[in-house]
């Protein structure tokens, strides 16, 4: 793939992940098209043109791919067989094997553990009884999960005591769903790597991340893992993006213990919220290596430039930045574009490029604690 064959980009995807992937491939020179249901969806407001039509119309898919010369995509709740239907291979360069892989959690799951890549353990189960079977063996607690379409903490029960094994009925009548043991760690932290058809990766620095109510709120780059610490998550990370040959962008959660062992929590093969840092404190965001991988360019070395945190602004917290945007000089914001604001729904967030992380975070946990 040369880079004179690519000069105009689709992307499944409207969102905010698709907002910024457009705002990186139109600095890079690019056309990009979107498909997406939604009227003024976050990335319509930048993108040449948009598609407004279902993610998986069969019709809307073949326009995008006739009028792409590259396709990728922002999410991954999205009809894998569609894709591969609709779009020409040639056109796909992603393909739709990771993408399967992490849109069912047992699959994930047990490809990890097949790489001999650590994850806590693990049950399917589809009924009462097995769940019953498989609490026995893992204990409390632990928490239930469908294996499917599950985000933010939507799609799971937390499994505390027999009581609450009555709350799990819903979720077990919908799918198939997964029961992972409770895992007692020090720090969940996750790293994004964008890799292109050739093999090459950019690795980008690990970031700590702190969740409120299953939502991510902060991400603190560089982590505070020892040395060894860090040398495991990136060994695991580039034996996961090379034996799922990977092309486009993954993001990594891990859990960290006390002791420095490293579990694998989740993928998502696409950028991640927890790598938005990069826009502004790396020499190339996951965004701009995201569009390098899809359209096969050579990939670049990833250097941070500052420590930073990046703080998620939720529904809740909007005129709060709105009134910080006034006061704070130095700190980045990011505005989604959404047009209505929801309790917990993402609309921006802001970067704070720090040479100390500690003291901000702490001015952001005062900022933050009236609107949690």
């Amino acid at each position: 793939m040369q880079m004179t064959q690519i000069k105009v980009i689709g992307i499944v995807g409207g969102g905010q992940l698709g907002r910024m992937l457009t705002q990186s491939a139109k600095r890079q020179g690019y056309t990009v098209i979107i498909l997406d249901p939604q009227k003024n969806c976050p990335a319509s407001q930048v993108c040449d043109e948009h598609i407004m039509a279902p993610f998986d119309d069969a019709n809307a898919l073949q326009k995008l791919g006739e009028l792409s010369d590259v396709v990728t995509f922002e999410f991954e709740n999205i009809d894998s067989d569609k894709l591969n239907q609709c779009i020409p291979n040639s056109k796909l360069p992603q393909q739709t094997h990771l993408l399967r892989l992490t849109q069912h959690r047992i699959r994930e799951k047990e490809s990890l553990n097949a790489l001999g890549i650590q994850t806590v353990n693990w049950r399917a189960v589809s009924t009462v009884e097995e769940l019953q079977q498989a609490v026995a063996e893992i204990g409390y607690p632990c928490v239930l999960k469908t294996t499917r379409f599950g985000y933010d903490g939507k799609g799971q029960v937390v499994l505390k005591n027999t009581a609450d094994i009555a709350q799990t009925t819903q979720l077990l009548n919908e799918q198939a769903c997964i029961l992972e043991e409770w895992l007692t760690f020090e720090k969940e932290v996750s790293v994004m790597v964008s890799r292109n058809p050739q093999g090459e990766c950019s690795f980008f620095p690990v970031a700590e991340n702190v969740h409120v109510n299953n939502i991510l709120h902060t991400s603190m780059v560089p982590a505070r893992l020892s040395k060894q610490t860090t040398e495991q998550v990136r060994r695991y990370t580039e034996k996961i993006a090379n034996a799922f040959q990977l092309v486009g962008t993954l993001g990594i959660e891990y859990f960290v213990t006390a002791e420095g062992e490293v579990f694998v929590n989740e993928l998502a093969p696409r950028p991640h919220n927890s790598g938005h840092y990069s826009i502004e404190a790396c020499n190339f965001s996951q965004f701009d290596t995201s569009i390098q991988a899809v359209c096969g360019l050579p990939m670049p070395n990833i250097h941070l430039l500052s420590s930073a945190v990046m703080v998620n602004v939720l529904g809740q917290h909007l005129s709060l930045m709105h009134q910080l945007r006034c006061e704070q000089a130095m700190w980045h914001f990011h505005d989604y574009g959404k047009n209505e604001a929801k309790h917990n729904r993402k609309m921006g967030h802001m970067t704070i490029l720090t040479d100390n992380c500690e003291e901000v975070l702490a001015h952001i946990e005062q900022l933050y604690a009236p609107y949690q």
